[in-house]
């Protein structure tokens, strides 16, 4: 089944999932890249879902730099290191930001990461996820339905895929009413 996107999503920019987050993670504050690691290290918040080693960082930032979503803003001292190139947010990364931050994932193994990831940056930023929550119903609601049909005598890996739509299906009714109440 092919879902139709919206011309504004089909707009966004081709980036890695590590690319987007650390272009929203500019998006809360300018920073340089050795901070940006530091938030996504395996002990933190948002590195319990996504965890990036700080070369991977790096390489995001110069990727967002070559697409002018970020620019350098200036230096400052290291510790104990070379200067500290600080990045913030073009007008143009700024509204890719906004867009990607609404768009549902395709696929439902993407929920598992991608998802997780921006709801936790809309949280973060102190955003409403329900916007996200409806979009990401509307675009797997047919998907999630058909898997969750299928026959209990399946092959192991139609029952895998049923169970993850069970799981996904109440994970979003879960986070809703979590939403709903906020």
């Amino acid at each position: 089944m092919h879902v139709c996107q919206p011309r504004w999503v089909v707009d966004l920019p081709t980036l890695s999932l590590t690319e987007w987050t650390v272009l929203a993670l500019l998006g809360e504050q300018p920073s340089h890249g050795f901070a940006v690691g530091r938030q996504l290290e395996a002990a933190t918040d948002l590195g319990r879902v996504l965890t990036v080693h700080r070369p991977l960082v790096y390489r995001a930032l110069d990727r967002l730099a070559a697409a002018e979503l970020v620019k350098a803003r200036h230096t400052e001292p290291g510790l104990a290191g070379p200067d500290r190139t600080v990045y913030g947010l073009t007008p143009r990364g700024r509204r890719a930001l906004r867009r990607w931050l609404v768009t549902p994932v395709q696929h439902v193994r993407d929920l598992r990461i991608e998802l997780l990831v921006k709801l936790r940056l809309i949280d973060r930023a102190g955003g409403d996820q329900l916007p996200l929550i409806h979009a990401q119903r509307a675009a797997l609601g047919e998907t999630l339905e058909a898997l969750a049909r299928l026959p209990d005598g399946s092959d192991e890996v139609d029952l895998w895929r049923h169970h993850n739509a069970l799981a996904a299906a109440a994970f979003l009714d879960h986070v809703e009413r979590h939403a709903l109440e906020s």
